[in-house]
């Protein structure tokens, strides 16, 4: 998805596109434009009414009777009764019609966020995602709303306004009604200038987004380097980039409005010129050119509300057209559709001839890894950075697929189960811990969403973690703050190491857990992680390779594949990578400790 593509779709495909969304309110729809129609057929009766009596009060001034005048205020009054109770079903149901179908859109819009990949999440910001389930859907109930009453009545009005004036005087109507195909011209003129503008302004409105969340996010590190000057002058970049992308959509949008109040001077001027001389060579009357006024004074209404809404209109489209975007964007990995439950699972993993790249490179990450780890059993993953580590263990759980090979659990593909199930039987304890906005309980229960009390106590007791949030100040309903900034790193990772104890998964994947803490931290988190891993297949990826130890088995991963593999003293015993790596980094941990 490219943040800054201001290539617009064609209106059309849009609208196709946005259908669907009416379909379970159809009926809303048919009522509402039911409505629209007693509310136009109220607006075109006035003029004829006061033609009507205006013809009468010249002509025959005598058979215009009082009764006669109330009679038809009397019948025009119920007209307008009809159209208070119409225009309140369009003014109410209308709008919430148009609310539910932007719930619907937003509803899809998250749920299909869910269901993408990491790699989309690597190359799109999420400041622009939140502008597009948030702002950018704001626009679309005023759209949903007005779109089909406003392009049902303008029609409409001119329909019927051109067939009732036509029997007035053909010549007259033709002469006004030339003058809106060149009004529609110069206005299309303007719209897709505008349209374009529309859509730049909510790309810069996600990149302030982008940037303020990113600033916000790391306000520590913004203070710890006294760089609040830097982060002002990027925020007054973006800023002002937004109202400079704004200037250009009021520009052409100041156009729009200038073109068409000239045209409505030049078909008021028309009527009063033309008709004037008409009406003195006897072609017309002079309550026929009052109709004729009339009339042109409600279609130029009628336009005005086009035009009124034709921003509205254009920033609906750029909301549906960045909604669309993102829904347009492929779900990369999808369950099989004879995909079954993975069920009973003993843990047993197996590599086979596996290999993977990133979609943007066709550059291996893996190449042909076969490896089989037994269930029950601790291997750890060692070797320099960029081996590929966090990957192999990533395919796992089918956060990326395999690009060749396959992988399987207790020789099962996992392709051929549900990603669902399968990832239910992965638990993962990460370097990076994520803590949910609320309760220290909320998130030890999202292992196990509905687990009693007792159940969250005991995954916080074997985690080592009950005794520290005992002592917090309102114990497992103390709130920890957006993502978790009110505990220090070890109370946070003892919180996820309770969370992945209640969710109980046969395997487990442990990336670099401990590295981001302190000694004495890590101490009581290594505990932990030993209670966890017992009687599970177990993953580690180490960076303190004092750590792992006691694993039963260590691969050493490097950019070549696997090149070692064995136990820690047969590793040690052949003096090749593992070794020279075990050395060298047990040297750097007594001399930091000195």
């Amino acid at each position: 998805m490219k943040e800054n593509n201001i290539n617009t779709k064609k209106t059309s495909y849009l609208i196709k596109r946005f259908l669907p969304y009416f379909k379970k309110y159809k009926w809303v729809l048919i009522l509402d434009l039911f409505c629209a129609t007693l509310t136009t057929i109220c607006d075109l009766v006035l003029p004829m009414i006061v033609r009507y009596l205006t013809d009468m009060g010249m002509n025959d001034v005598e058979s215009l009777t009082v009764r006669l005048i109330l009679t038809v205020g009397a019948i025009y009054l119920g007209l307008r009764v009809i159209d208070l109770i119409a225009n309140y079903y369009m003014a109410n149901i209308g709008h919430v019609m148009g609310a539910k179908i932007e719930t619907d859109m937003r509803r899809d819009l998250f749920d299909h966020l869910q269901e993408l990949s990491y790699s989309f999440y690597s190359n799109t910001k999420v400041g622009q995602l939140m502008a597009r389930i948030t702002s950018d859907l704001f626009d679309v109930t005023e759209f949903a709303h007005h779109c089909p009453e406003e392009y049902y009545i303008a029609p409409l009005k001119i329909v019927v306004s051109f067939c009732i004036l036509c029997s007035v005087n053909v010549w007259l109507t033709l002469i006004i009604f030339a003058i809106i195909p060149v009004m529609i011209f110069f206005a299309m003129k303007f719209n897709n200038k505008m349209r374009t503008a529309f859509k730049k302004s909510r790309n810069q409105l996600g990149e302030i987004n982008a940037q303020v969340e990113d600033s916000l996010l790391g306000v520590r590190v913004v203070k710890s380097f006294a760089n609040e000057d830097i982060e002002g002058e990027k925020f007054k970049e973006g800023n002002e980039g937004f109202l400079n992308v704004k200037k250009e959509a009021y520009r052409y949008m100041a156009g729009f409005q200038s073109t068409t109040r000239l045209f409505d001077g030049i078909m008021y001027i028309t009527v009063v010129v033309a008709g004037s001389l008409f009406m003195m060579q006897g072609i017309i009357t002079p309550p026929d050119l009052m109709a004729y006024l009339l009339y042109v004074v409600m279609l130029l209404a009628s336009v005005r509300r086009i035009v009124e809404f034709t921003e509205q209109f254009q920033r609906g489209m750029t909301g549906i057209e960045r909604f669309i975007e993102v829904m347009d964007e492929e779900v990369e990995i999808q369950d099989s559709p004879d995909a079954k439950n993975l069920q009973a699972v003993k843990g047993e993993i197996t590599f086979d001839h596996a290999s993977f790249h990133y979609a943007d490179s066709d550059e291996n990450v893996l190449t042909q890894i076969d490896l089989t780890i037994k269930a029950g059993e601790n291997v750890a993953l060692v070797g320099p950075s960029g081996a590929g580590k966090t990957t192999l263990c990533n395919l796992i759980p089918r956060f990326y697929d395999v690009t060749e090979g396959r992988i399987l659990i207790d020789g099962i593909d996992i392709r051929s189960v549900t990603t669902h199930s399968l990832r239910s039987k992965i638990g993962m304890v990460q370097q990076e811990v994520y803590l949910f906005s609320g309760t220290v309980y909320d998130n030890i229960e999202y292992g196990k969403p509905g687990a009693s009390k007792e159940e969250i106590v005991q995954a916080a007791k074997l985690a080592g973690a009950h005794e520290f949030i005992s002592q917090l100040t309102d114990g497992y309903e103390t709130f920890v703050g957006e993502r978790g900034v009110k505990l220090s790193g070890g109370q946070k990772q003892r919180i996820s190491i309770a969370r992945v104890f209640l969710k109980n998964p046969p395997i487990l994947i442990l990336d670099e857990a401990t590295s981001a803490l302190d000694n004495e931290s890590e101490r009581i988190i290594q505990q932990s992680l030993e209670k966890l891993a017992k009687g599970r297949t177990t993953l580690t990826i180490a960076h303190r390779l004092t750590t792992i130890r006691n694993a039963s088995t260590i691969l050493v991963l490097t950019e070549d594949g696997i090149q070692e593999q064995g136990s820690h003293d047969e590793l040690m015993s052949k003096g090749r990578l593992y070794s020279r790596l075990y050395n060298m980094y047990t040297t750097n941990e007594e001399t930091v400790g000195n």
